[in-house]
């Protein structure tokens, strides 16, 4: 391709369909901290920081099968063991992938251990300014020569 293309910087926000918007609050926020950046008619939105969650309230939702994303924790077996202890639905063997209760499909996944770099900043001002990346994840970034700073 000799045209110029828009190059993948990162994700802004995840959409997910769901049937009720106090319910997926609710849902969510037995699991996870978080801060409400806001709310529209039929649509809420979950602060991660420079990024955020979008709920969208529909009237028909369809469960996803192999598609989903990734949700980055701080403490993936504490919430793992919440979940198991709630009996919700989990999907892959291999992976920590659930299913929330509109379908939609979940993977979480350890901060320390991807190859996901936030900000030291962003990190602070959620409240996670403590977590560091594990030397694995951090060889991986500096192999695609991403060097982030010691204190990763």
């Amino acid at each position: 391709m000799s045209e110029p293309r828009a190059a993948l910087v990162g994700i802004n926000h995840v959409a997910l369909e769901v049937g009720n918007i106090d319910a997926a609050l609710a849902f969510y926020g037995r699991y996870f901290r978080f801060t409400l950046r806001g709310r529209g008619e039929g649509s809420a939105f979950i602060d991660m920081g420079d990024q955020f969650l979008a709920l969208m309230e529909v009237a028909e939702v369809s469960a996803d099968g192999h598609r989903h994303f990734g949700l980055v924790v701080d403490d993936r077996e504490g919430l793992r063991t919440r979940m198991e202890a709630d009996g919700l639905t989990f999907v892959s063997e291999k992976r920590f992938d659930f299913l929330d209760p509109w379908g939609n499909r979940v993977e979480v996944v350890s901060y320390p251990d991807i190859q996901f770099l936030k900000a030291r900043p962003v990190l602070e001002a959620i409240g996670q300014g403590n977590l560091r990346k594990s030397d694995v994840a951090l060889s991986d970034l500096r192999e695609k020569g991403i060097a982030p700073p010691d204190d990763a």
